[in-house]
């Protein structure tokens, strides 16, 4: 009996060391080297305007319809853009409820951006990303919005493209995938130029 309790007492003080040093110490000291190192990523990486005001994050795609606006792609996120239903479409190829959407995307696209009935559209302006979140839209997709937004905003072309340069992401690790335009903090400096 004696022996049980001894084993017993062994097991509770291990037991209370691990969770102080697994529920207590680690994750401070994680979060401690976060707010170090890594304090905007580890924030949510959150974009603030100049009086402190929460605009989003730059991870976070969200939707913009008005015409001085630059317009993010599609999302199949819940609603558009939510993040607590993160997910795409799960429509294959052969489905004819994505042909559908995507050729009804394509109409409103060439007839928001004053296109040609024939222009062709970048894949980004008419489909929604994987997860329905993505904050970036391609260099020509921007391109081709520039002219309706520099009219909406009574600004000439060339400064909003110089806006947009200013806002491309490049290559994740300089090689991954494609340069992109963050569409909210393009649209954010697009509003501070234009609050002046």
């Amino acid at each position: 009996m004696k022996k049980l309790f001894s084993e017993l007492r062994s097991a509770i003080m291990l037991t209370l060391a691990l969770a102080v040093v697994c529920c207590g110490i680690y994750p401070l000291a994680v979060y401690g080297v976060a707010q170090i190192a890594f304090r905007s990523q580890a924030n949510g990486s959150l974009i603030v305007g100049q009086d402190g005001t929460i605009h989003g994050s730059r991870l976070l795609g969200q939707s913009f319809t008005a015409e001085e606006y630059f317009h993010s792609r599609p999302s199949a996120a819940g609603n558009g853009y939510d993040a607590t239903s993160s997910g795409g479409s799960n429509l294959g190829p052969t489905s004819q409820k994505l042909n559908d959407a995507i050729k009804q995307n394509i109409a409103d696209y060439r007839t928001q951006n004053q296109l040609a009935t024939n222009a062709l559209v970048p894949a980004d302006a008419v489909t929604a990303s994987a997860s329905g979140l993505d904050p970036h839209i391609s260099l020509r997709n921007a391109e081709l919005q520039t002219p309706r937004v520099a009219k909406a905003r009574s600004l000439g072309e060339d400064r909003v493209r110089e806006l947009i340069r200013a806002n491309i992401d490049g290559a994740d690790l300089g090689f991954f995938g494609e340069p992109g335009v963050n569409v909210l903090q393009l649209n954010l400096a697009l509003d501070a130029l234009t609050s002046k």
